[in-house]
């Protein structure tokens, strides 16, 4: 990839929206090493992951866009996609781990009413009576 035909604005646009699409995924990346739980560490990578991941995509959008002088939108597809996949894997990875927690014991049963036995619900929603 040369940047050499590249106009300064859209040199200046470009680098400033990779910079800081990989300064936003490596403050993600962090989140990783210094977030103590499970539940808090897919939190933090799955927003900022997406977030740097459009500005990548808008700084590739506008490089081609500059460099072929037509509008390219491919990179629309590419972040409409990110944006509707990647909060919906997260929220299923976390309740693959709350349904899992209760079976190795390490996540305590939440009761709704101590009196009412029968509505109470764990964490994943599953009633909590029979269970042994």
């Amino acid at each position: 990839m040369n940047g050499a035909g590249l106009p300064w604005w859209a040199a200046v646009t470009v680098t400033f929206l990779l910079v800081l699409g990989g300064l936003i995924t490596l403050i993600g990346t962090l989140g990783l090493l210094r977030l103590k739980t499970f539940y808090q560490r897919i939190h933090g990578p799955a927003i900022t992951i997406t977030l740097g991941a459009g500005c990548i995509l808008l700084a590739s959008m506008v490089y081609f866009t500059v460099t072929q002088a037509r509008p390219v939108i491919h990179e629309l597809l590419i972040t409409a996609f990110v944006l509707m996949t990647a909060p919906v894997v997260a929220m299923l990875i976390m309740r693959a781990a709350v349904y899992r927690d209760p079976q190795s014991g390490a996540a305590p049963v939440v009761q709704l009413d101590a009196e009412a036995p029968s509505r109470a619900r764990d964490v994943g929603g599953r009633p909590t009576e029979g269970r042994s």
